[in-house]
């Protein structure tokens, strides 16, 4: 057993992020039912909807699970209150300073891991108290650091400079990913994509089979002069790309953005208008499968390449 496990009270030290529009209680009460850690992604809920999401995970698994927070989320003071009246036993912070909360959270015995994409931004998180980070490489899905480091870089590096365990994110998706990121001495690995297209995301079926239909080099990271996301090609995505390459300002590509834009794409499947946050490692994803599928996949695999090493990641 590593510090992950030992941290988290798992079994097996796999993640599931805490993704918006896709990461519900079903999704994540079915990855931690298999072993692993699941997370319900907060940054799509109004407060009222994360509480019933909670409840609905405490009653479909007796085993730990997380809530994801977006910490620039307008409703963030509501859906703090909420997870900790609830006694949610981890958050995952993300896209702020986790300074003002993690203080609070602890108190009340919760564990806090914070989502980074630059050593600078770990050594702050560890500063500020947090229990872990996920360094999140170039290659993830969803929003992304400005630094275009890739997981690769980014991990052995963020591991030199904390004593804090660290998580790697960005492109892991099997077994062989998931040794990678151990050799480079993280202690535990965060997986998004795979899990979109899972039976148990609510996640619209439509982006999922669009996930599945993905090839090598569909996504670009887009919108670094607001708030860098990947993007997986579709019409939308190809303005977005022409206003850019137009250097059209920020309030046009606000305006071009609107509201509802991840919502209409991912949640309600409008492949057209809609914006389909996902990952590189979309174009390796073929199938949809349940959750608990992956996971046994994921740890059979890495356990036949591991076969005759001394390995504390995957011994329970």
């Amino acid at each position: 057993m590593n510090r992950i496990q030992a941290l988290f009270g798992i079994r097996w030290p796999i993640i599931q992020a805490g993704m918006i529009w896709c990461s519900g209680w079903e999704l994540a009460s079915a990855v931690s039912n298999a072993g692993g850690l699941g997370i319900i992604g907060a940054g799509s809920m109004y407060p009222e909807v994360l509480r019933d999401q909670i409840l609905k995970c405490q009653a479909a698994t007796d085993r730990p699970f997380a809530v994801n927070v977006p910490l620039i989320y307008p409703s963030v003071e509501e859906h703090m209150q909420t997870i900790m009246e609830l006694g949610v036993p981890i958050v995952f912070s993300s896209a702020g300073n986790p300074s003002k909360w993690t203080p609070s959270l602890q108190a009340k015995g919760i564990r806090v891991v914070h989502v980074v994409s630059s050593v600078k931004f770990a050594l702050k998180a560890e500063a500020a108290g947090v229990d872990a980070v996920v360094a999140e490489g170039f290659e993830a899905g969803g929003h992304n650091g400005r630094e275009e480091t890739t997981t690769l870089c980014l991990v052995p590096a963020v591991v030199d400079a904390v004593k804090i365990p660290v998580i790697a994110a960005g492109g892991i998706h099997d077994g062989r990913t998931t040794l990678a990121a151990f050799a480079l001495g993280a202690e535990g690995v965060q997986i998004g994509s795979r899990f979109v297209a899972t039976s148990e995301s609510s996640a619209h079926r439509a982006f999922k089979d669009r996930i599945v239909d993905a090839t090598e080099g569909e996504t670009l990271l887009r919108l670094k002069d607001l708030t860098p996301v990947r993007l997986l090609d579709n019409p939308f995505a190809q303005q977005v790309a022409a206003a850019e390459d137009a250097g059209v300002g920020e309030d046009a590509l606000r305006e071009l953005l609107g509201r509802g834009r991840a919502k209409k794409g991912m949640f309600e499947g409008d492949l057209i208008e809609g914006e389909l946050e996902i990952g590189q490692v979309s174009g390796q994803i073929n199938q949809i499968q349940p959750a608990s599928a992956i996971v046994e996949e994921l740890v059979l695999a890495y356990q036949s390449l591991t076969t005759g090493m001394v390995d504390p990641h995957f011994q329970w």
